[in-house]
């Protein structure tokens, strides 16, 4: 019964065809959003550049765990990027939240961004511990930094582990990626249940898979990209990516005559 509740709930939002290339579009406004108020996304990114530095430092002599990690950040950057999307819908609004409005989000809400955020972190764990099992034991040899993992991992011959890892991280990210991409927003913007927004986003996965496997490579390109600039990079990756993600959802779901969260 749940279920076919959730899935009445979920159809009262409209998911709308989109063009292959408008996330391009997404990156356009996310970037004028950072760059109109880019305190509290900088803040974020500052964030997420440090704990990876942190998990660096805590990890030398461990890269086969550090992999993962760093990979497993993909599957739990929604949600830590909530305030981010309240950035957004506040200057749709024309206003300017404070740092610690961007931050205060959490607050008010019930408790269903915390239960999606606990599934975010168990997937994230599952992964890491996934990835670690895997590389630690099937590498040829010890896996004690980025040269050893593209030595004996990505480059090895006659070696299936590095097409193993990327298939098992791809059959977890795939369904996570399809569970999150609108999910996160509309609950932050709507009174709707943890269920029906995953299913929104599921529908607008089906709905547009090619601008949305785009948006995904893009997701993944830029990633890269922040952490193979030292980490530093992801100060400005971050948040960008998630104010382009706002914008995603804002084009994708049609919410028309229902009501808005304060």
């Amino acid at each position: 019964m749940r279920h076919t509740t959730a899935l009445e709930e979920s159809r009262r939002f409209g998911v709308r065809e989109i063009p292959a290339l408008r996330p391009l579009g997404w990156l356009a406004r996310g970037w004028r959003d950072l760059a109109r108020n880019p305190a509290p996304g900088l803040l974020h990114g500052l964030a997420a550049a440090a704990f990876g530095a942190l998990l660096l430092a805590l990890s030398q002599q461990r890269f086969w765990l550090i992999a993962g990690a760093f990979s497993g950040f993909l599957l739990v950057a929604p949600i830590l990027a909530t305030g981010l999307y309240a950035v957004s819908r506040a200057l749709q609004r024309g206003r300017v939240l404070s740092v610690g409005e961007s931050l205060a989000v959490w607050k008010p809400r019930d408790g269903r961004l915390v239960v999606f955020g606990v599934l975010l972190a168990f997937a994230g764990t599952g992964w890491v511990l996934t990835s670690g099992s895997l590389i630690a034991g099937f590498a040829p040899h010890p896996i004690d930094g980025p040269r050893d993992f593209i030595e004996h991992v990505v480059l090895a011959e006659d070696s299936w582990l590095f097409e193993a890892w990327l298939l098992l991280g791809g059959a977890l990210a795939a369904p996570l990626f399809a569970s999150t991409v609108v999910a996160i927003p509309l609950l932050l913007d709507r009174e709707v249940g943890v269920l029906a927004a995953v299913l929104t986003s599921w529908r607008a996965v089906m709905e547009d898979p090619l601008p949305l496997a785009l948006w995904a490579g893009l997701i993944l390109v830029l990633t890269m990209v922040g952490m193979a600039l030292a980490l530093v990079g992801l100060v400005v990756v971050v948040p960008w990516l998630a104010h382009a993600s706002w914008h995603a959802y804002r084009d994708l779901v049609d919410t028309s005559g229902l009501s808005e969260l304060p």
